[in-house]
């Protein structure tokens, strides 16, 4: 079905606000979107993340009187669940919101091992929120969909969400849009990079996405074996509360977090945490590309934020900015082994990766095994 039948469905129902985090399996209603509304503007807003876009949605209504639109990977409605139970259920608030959910990890479709337990739960998770909804597939045609949307409105109309589940395929576009930046540092090269500047004894702790994957190759390509690392494959924005545990309990090790600036914005909270807590061992790299890049390219939230800034706010009591590799090169060489850390180090990179980049052959219990291993050693 066309992403276009939904937003038109949405329209004639009253539906005038959008807002979500993306997800590959709402790739055409994203790109859908941003077509017609751009991003953060009075119709569409990419948001932090997918509980601070259901707070979104409870500001449209309180605001419109009218329903918003909340779109997120499965694995969002752990972010949601708050908002969901404690301000818009019709014990509560009684706010209406309708949900579209992309379903990874769906039982009996192939995905990755991060997704397999959400996927298995997320009806139920659905269910025992007391969210009715209904599930588009591949096959339905557009009239069941639109027999379903009825369902859904008089839910909306109740004061209740409801939720659209998503299975992979379920939605195209004809929408194409050009996702990109003006910057030129391809991300793994500056991966490369970071990895040639470390040592032996360093640890890396990398975010979910293709920065990962990356780093997984790097270390193939240089025959490196895949201890040192933590590829931190699903818990989006989670990978600097994890980098920060393993630096303050091994100070001996100099541990780097390699982030993304979605990631990063998704739990912005972390940095004055890592700035009260100071682990000098720490360096915070932040890759901005501006973009939901694994995920389809859209835009992050971020916008003009100085990510540095940001940073040295936090308490951060060094910071650097770099935008080509001959500056990465340089920072990592001439000024990192004198800063004091925690450092944060942002690295503007370009959208785009090989189009044969592949994923981890490992699981993550040997992946998590390795670490531990190195750590004690």
């Amino acid at each position: 079905m066309l992403a276009s039948v939904l937003l038109d469905a949405c329209s004639r129902a009253g539906i005038s606000f959008y807002t979500g985090v993306p997800d590959s399996l709402l790739k055409a209603l994203c790109n859908e979107l941003y077509t017609r509304y751009g991003t953060d503007t009075d119709t569409h807003v990419v948001a932090h993340n997918e509980g601070g876009a259901i707070a979104l949605c409870a500001g449209h209504y309180l605001a419109s009187g009218k329903p918003g639109l909340c779109y997120m990977q499965n694995s969002g409605l752990g972010n949601a669940v708050n908002p969901l139970a404690s301000l818009m259920d019709p014990e509560v608030y009684a706010i209406p919101c309708l949900l579209v959910i992309g379903w990874r990890g769906e039982p009996g479709v192939k995905d990755e091992p991060q997704h397999v337990k959400q996927g298995a739960v997320t009806l139920g998770q659905l269910d025992l929120l007391g969210i009715p909804c209904r599930v588009l597939s591949p096959d339905t045609s557009d009239a069941e969909f639109l027999n379903d949307f009825r369902d859904l409105c008089s839910a909306l109309n109740s004061g209740k969400t409801a939720a659209l589940v998503i299975r992979k395929g379920a939605l195209q576009s004809d929408c194409k849009p050009v996702y990109g930046n003006s910057y030129l540092l391809p991300r793994e090269t500056a991966a490369g990079v970071i990895l040639s500047a470390s040592s032996p004894d360093d640890v890396f702790v990398s975010t979910t996405g293709k920065l990962s994957r990356e780093i997984f190759e790097l270390r193939e390509s240089r025959g490196e074996g895949h201890s040192r690392d933590f590829l931190t494959v699903g818990s989006m924005g989670h990978a600097a509360m994890i980098a920060l545990r393993i630096a303050v309990e091994k100070p001996d090790r100099k541990v780097w977090c390699l982030d993304g600036d979605g990631a990063a914005l998704m739990h912005l909270g972390a940095l004055p945490v890592i700035g009260r807590r100071l682990p000098g061992n720490l360096i915070h790299v932040i890759i901005n590309n501006g973009a939901h890049e694994t995920v389809g390219g859209m835009p992050v939230c971020g916008g003009a934020m100085d990510i540095p800034a940001l940073a040295f706010a936090s308490g951060y009591p060094t910071v650097f900015s770099a935008d080509s590799e001959e500056t990465l090169r340089k920072i990592l060489a001439e000024s990192l082994p004198e800063a004091a850390g925690p450092v944060l180090i942002e690295v503007k990179c370009a959208c785009g990766s090989r189009a044969d980049l592949g994923r981890p052959t490992t699981t993550p219990v040997d992946n998590r095994n390795a670490m531990m291993d190195f750590l004690r050693n």
